[in-house]
């Protein structure tokens, strides 16, 4: 996709992403697990966006800092958190990252394949490792690839409304592990708006080994942050992986 870049999904959906993905996940679930690995921090989010856990967690008492590649992700973090309780950071979060040591690196929601290539994946892991306090875990939530989802495009309705229509309209890769698409908006004022995004999905295989060279060791791995049991019907997981 020319011209797409890591800050471009940021830049492309700051506007809705609150409205967008509010649901995604339990907040609630999210907090009190993190705290359960790190206690009071610090913590640092990968890709904090406009701080849908960062601030709640934050909120608890503990020490957050956010890094994201977005200006725009990040100015709608400052107008939901005006006391500043999340330490934000524009930054690349493989390259950019600050220095630490930190008891818990987290990265929510696939915010991982966000990172469009195995080798910046495997990049990342190791920046993460280097931030970690001796024991301290990198906590990894994303989906889990669909061996059966066959090439090609697809078109679906995501939102529709008197006013709004929304369309999803991707593009697989199974060979390359890469999912493009867009969300193309339209309104009743006629404007027609695009929101590209671009993932590179990694199996648990993958990120395990990923993880293994980095120094890191799987300590847990879960259905989602409630601690659901993780099985091979599971369409998501959350690997917690420990700096030893």
């Amino acid at each position: 996709m020319r011209g797409y870049d890591e800050s471009t999904y940021g830049d492309s959906f700051a506007d809705v992403y609150d409205e967008w993905y509010r649901n995604v996940s339990r907040i609630d679930a999210t907090v009190d697990r993190l705290r359960a690995i790190g206690g009071d921090g610090p913590f640092l989010e990968l890709g904090v966006g406009t701080g849908r856990l960062a601030i709640p967690l934050a909120a608890t008492g503990a020490s957050v800092t956010g890094v994201d590649s977005s200006e725009a992700m990040l100015s709608k973090l400052a107008e939901k958190d005006p006391s500043g309780s999340v330490t934000a950071v524009l930054g690349d979060m493989v390259d950019e990252l600050p220095v630490g040591p930190f008891a818990v690196v987290f990265v929510a929601y696939n915010t991982l394949f966000n990172l469009a290539d195995p080798d910046r994946q495997a990049a990342l892991f190791c920046s993460v490792a280097s931030r970690l306090e001796i024991g301290g875990h990198f906590v990894v939530e994303a989906f889990v690839p669909d061996p059966q989802r066959p090439a090609g495009s697809t078109v679906t309705v995501r939102t529709m409304a008197a006013d709004r229509l929304v369309l999803l309209a991707d593009v697989h890769d199974p060979g390359r592990q890469i999912v493009e698409g867009q969300f193309v908006e339209f309104t009743d004022d006629e404007r027609v708006r695009l929101r590209p995004y671009r993932i590179r999905y990694s199996t648990t295989s993958e990120l395990d080994r990923m993880a293994t060279l980095a120094g890191l060791e799987l300590r847990s791995r879960t259905e989602d942050m409630a601690g659901a049991p993780f099985d091979d019907d599971s369409p998501a997981h959350v690997s917690v992986y420990c700096r030893v």
